[in-house]
């Protein structure tokens, strides 16, 4: 082999071999820095990640659609929302036929479209952050590399597709399953009862999850790296965003509720 082969433009040093796919998939839970420094390096392919996160996604739905219903699902997110069991309630025979259908309908809608929401949504997530980090905190991260980043840091929430078809399996009660909030990661899902509890306090208690958290750890990690700034300037702008939403959200249920 040649003494110049792997070296750079100058020949003054090797340059590092990129780490394959499934490298960066299991480095992202064992030693997420190398997959982010791998990420900064230009290697920015995230299509393993989707493909994961894609099938994951299809198994959960099966696993609903066999065991609980689809229609038991959607039946089930009317009576935990008061306002919607009581316009079913006060409907003719036919408009809670046609909205039962239509609530059915979005809900395999919602399942079968997973993968175009996944990619639209970290598409958005990510325009935010590149914005926040570079413009915020003087960052000098490209728009490919926060959303590779986003792909890899999403990692850890794959635990929760599969918590949920265990706790299926395991013999749920399907007229109570919450397909909102189905995995025993967070406050809400292992103390509390969406029909018995207060709508603000249950959105609250929903956004303390432990994976969510574990997420946007390796994420604020992963956009710093990229962006060549301080952990704590990308833990800001992750953390600030989460924030913002759980802020958002929990408007929102004291709103609706």
């Amino acid at each position: 082999m040649s003494n110049f082969e792997g070296m750079s433009e100058t020949g003054s040093a090797p340059i590092a071999s990129g780490l394959s796919q499934w490298q960066r998939v299991t480095n992202t839970f064992t030693a997420p820095s190398k997959t982010f420094e791998d990420i900064k390096r230009g290697n920015k392919s995230w299509w393993l990640p989707f493909v994961i996160f894609t099938l994951v996604g299809y198994m959960l739905f099966a696993t609903v659609a066999f065991k609980i219903g689809i229609a038991q699902t959607a039946d089930n997110q009317v009576r935990m929302d008061p306002k919607s069991e009581e316009r079913m309630a006060n409907a003719t025979p036919e408009q809670r036929e046609m909205g039962r259908k239509i609530s059915i309908y979005i809900t395999e809608g919602i399942f079968i479209a997973m993968p175009a929401f996944v990619l639209g949504g970290i598409a958005l997530l990510s325009l935010g952050l590149w914005g926040t980090i570079n413009f915020v905190f003087g960052g000098k991260a490209k728009y490919g590399s926060i959303f590779t980043v986003w792909m890899f840091a999403g990692l850890p929430g794959l635990i929760k597709p599969f918590l949920g078809m265990v706790v299926i399996f395991a013999g749920a009660d399907p007229e109570s399953f919450n397909i909102k909030n189905y995995a025993p990661t967070n406050l809400a899902a292992l103390f509390l009862n969406p029909m018995e509890t207060n709508k603000t306090l249950y959105a609250l208690a929903t956004s303390l999850d432990a994976v969510t958290i574990w997420t946007l750890v390796l994420l604020g990690m992963g956009t710093a790296i990229v962006a060549g700034v301080k952990r704590t300037s990308g833990y800001m702008a992750v953390f600030g965003w989460w924030a913002i939403f759980v802020l958002f959200g929990v408007g929102l249920a004291a709103i609706m509720g």
